[in-house]
């Protein structure tokens, strides 16, 4: 039986997008796509975990105007599938264990003060925030009283979820695998990308030159022999 409440509710827009930069400048967007690259590759072979960077997250049904849109967050329960929003009525109720976000000039306190009661309220189980022009990392960490600021995490703190290690040097962030290796940079992705692309462009130069010798002996002398 279709109810005028269904029929409301399927007649509420959800946006994919705000018009929006994904970001304010090249070093935020560097480690944005660092970061989701890394944890992506780090999950790769998980189909139950899904890693996002920049989608619109909305935790209640019927409430569009109740959105976040994280830098990168990560949901452990949820397929890869493409989405073009996270709606957490369409995903078992799960909300993102973790989230990521990079601070930008553009992001004022208040700004910041509102993403943190956000997902203390919707239930992140870690929220890490790092401000790559001053080096600072903070995090916090669900209790019983909620999210709650995280003192050790300038000593080499463990993701009890992720189990990544944070380490911050006098330069700069670095973040460990579970394994011990360091996260790849964004130039290094870029430049593992660029080798992949150039490996599949000369394997298939190589595929067209073997079929192009394949038809020439089959105009020369006919079809191969079957193998016995």
């Amino acid at each position: 039986m279709v109810t005028n409440k269904s029929i409301a509710q399927s007649e509420i827009v959800y946006p994919e997008r705000d018009g929006k930069p994904m970001a304010d400048n090249t070093k935020q967007y560097r480690w944005r796509v660092a970061i989701q690259q890394n944890l992506d590759r780090l999950f790769a072979d998980d189909p139950l975990v899904f890693v996002a960077g920049n989608l619109f997250w909305y935790p209640v049904e019927g409430r569009p105007d109740i959105v976040t849109a994280p830098d990168v967050f990560v949901v452990f329960g949820r397929p890869k599938d493409d989405r073009g929003s996270y709606r957490q009525w369409d995903e078992a109720g799960i909300a993102p264990q973790m989230v990521f976000e990079i601070l930008s000039p553009g992001n004022s306190k208040m700004e910041m003060s509102k993403k943190l009661l956000f997902y203390d309220r919707y239930g992140v189980e870690e929220y890490y925030l790092y401000d790559p022009d001053r080096n600072d990392l903070e995090g916090w960490q669900q209790t019983d009283d909620g999210l709650d600021s995280i003192e050790s995490i300038e000593a080499g703190w463990v993701s009890p979820r992720l189990r990544i290690r944070f380490e911050r040097s006098e330069e700069t962030l670095q973040i460990y695998r579970p394994d011990g290796t360091l996260f790849y940079s964004f130039n290094e992705i870029n430049r593992q990308l660029n080798e992949a692309e150039q490996r599949a462009t000369e394997a298939e130069r190589r595929s067209s030159e073997m079929e192009e010798l394949l038809q020439q002996y089959r105009e020369r002398f006919g079809d191969l022999p079957e193998s016995e």
